[in-house]
């Protein structure tokens, strides 16, 4: 397979579309995030980089708390308006149902099938973003999203970005096991 040089570029597929939710002067926010992923499993965390400049980390910063939310791919509208505007130019708390966790802090979606509810243990300085890790606290997983008391991928249906094409999709058909497969090379 022949190789072009590009650059350095951040083209990791896929990238997960997931709402962070927090509050900032006392009102509920929510904003979209692709950069983000699993950090370690002891303590179970998550990792977010955000902008330096972002409304959402000063909510995180002052309570020291934020929520994943990952919207199901029926969510798209919501999903893309909360990364199109920021909570200081437009109120977003009114856009879903919000409901509080453990922590009593970091606001929930009700409508998303997934929900992380976090407390941030460390901020790295990436340059032209913070990496916010936080120790998942709870999770919590929609009761319709369960089948035989295991999550369904199929019926969270998360929301997926594609860098370069700016496109949103579905997660895709299933092609192998994992940590079976590769038994057979």
């Amino acid at each position: 397979m022949e190789k072009t040089k590009c650059g350095p570029q951040t083209l990791l597929y896929p990238m997960p579309a997931v709402l962070v939710g927090t509050n900032v002067n006392e009102k509920v926010n929510f904003m979209t995030v692709a950069w983000c992923g699993i950090a370690s499993q002891k303590p179970p965390a998550v990792s977010v980089a955000i902008r330096k400049n972002r409304y959402t980390l000063k909510g995180i910063r002052k309570n020291e708390t934020f929520s994943i939310n990952v919207p199901s791919s029926t969510m798209v509208k919501e999903t893309d308006y909360c990364g199109l505007y920021s909570g200081k130019d437009k109120d977003k708390s009114q856009i879903f149902r919000v409901f509080y966790g453990t922590l009593k802090t970091a606001p929930l979606i009700r409508e998303c099938p997934v929900n992380l509810e976090c407390k941030v243990i460390h901020y790295l300085d990436m340059g032209s973003h913070i990496l916010v890790i936080g120790e998942i606290i709870e999770t919590y997983i929609a009761d319709s999203c369960k089948v035989q008391g295991k999550t369904d991928t199929k019926r969270i249906d998360p929301l997926i970005y594609i860098p370069g094409t700016r496109e949103y999709h579905r997660l895709g058909e299933a092609i192998a096991t994992a940590f079976k497969i590769g038994k057979e090379w």
